[in-house]
């Protein structure tokens, strides 16, 4: 059985039993980045318990699994819209960044890539820069994916401060992974019906693109998605005759070697 990661889960929204299924699966561990919680916030302390839920509460769920989980702190495109809302939750996440699980700032984008988004995104980008943070970075849904995509490269091209590879662009697909591996960043492809892709999909990229700098993910929430995901790209990689090595590089090593640049690091503990 291949051991994987799943590098972007919203575990908050998932059953206990998800966690049981992924770790008889091989799942090692998993990252969750902030998110939309099915419904905007009203105020700042809103967001201060869920950070604490995902720095502190749910690794304690995964553990019983033994897996490890790790956070990526922010306020999401989603609720960006209202800015004043979005600068207070900024101030916040200094608060937390120091804990060991926290891998960095994500995940960060564009929703409708309206003027507030970006604002808010450049925000959060000045406060990972300043903190020497990973970036984990969204793109929109489908008809806005490209434009979204192609603002968020253009506003990183713009600040000098930026290394490529301590940002991984997520949600990719085939309009929009080439110029994210281009421009030398990380890429995540997510395996989720309807609005972004699916494991055989994936597959065809990794074969175009040799899987440098890419990973995949479920990106499992409250819609219709499949914590499993990750374990079926194996599956179908596997039927489409793709080595081992190349199986693992993707699902395994390019997470890990991501992660690993992260200034809090833990490393990985051995599965008991």
């Amino acid at each position: 059985m291949a051991s994987w990661i799943d590098p972007h889960i919203h575990m908050i929204s998932r059953v206990t039993d998800d966690y049981h299924r992924i770790s008889l699966a091989g799942c090692l561990a998993i990252s969750e980045p902030a998110f939309w919680a099915g419904f905007d916030r009203g105020s700042a302390a809103g967001f201060r318990d869920y950070f604490h839920h995902l720095v502190d509460v749910e690794p304690k769920r995964a553990a019983q699994f033994g897996i490890q989980h790790f956070s990526w702190l922010c306020i999401n495109a989603k609720e960006a819209e209202n800015v004043s809302l979005s600068r207070d939750v900024i101030k916040l996440i200094p608060e937390f960044l120091e804990r060991p699980n926290v891998l960095g700032i994500g995940e960060i984008g564009l929703n409708k890539n309206t003027a507030n988004e970006a604002t808010v995104f450049q925000e959060h980008v000045d406060l990972a820069m300043k903190t020497n943070e990973l970036i984990l970075v969204h793109t929109p849904h489908l008809r806005d994916k490209h434009k979204g995509t192609m603002m968020i490269l253009d506003m990183f091209k713009n600040d000098l401060r930026i290394q490529q590879d301590r940002v991984c662009i997520d949600h990719v697909e085939e309009h929009t992974i080439k110029p994210a591996l281009d421009a030398g960043y990380w890429v995540g492809m997510t395996l989720y019906p309807v609005t972004k892709c699916t494991p055989d999909r994936a597959c065809d990229m990794v074969e175009i693109y040799g899987g440098e700098r890419m990973m995949v993910n479920s990106a499992g929430d409250w819609g219709r998605s499949d914590p499993m995901a990750v374990a079926e790209f194996i599956f179908t990689m596997r039927r489409r005759g793709h080595s081992e090595s190349l199986i693992k590089k993707v699902v395994l090593d390019n997470p890990l070697a991501f992660w690993q640049k992260s200034r809090r690091w833990p490393g990985l503990t051995p599965r008991p």
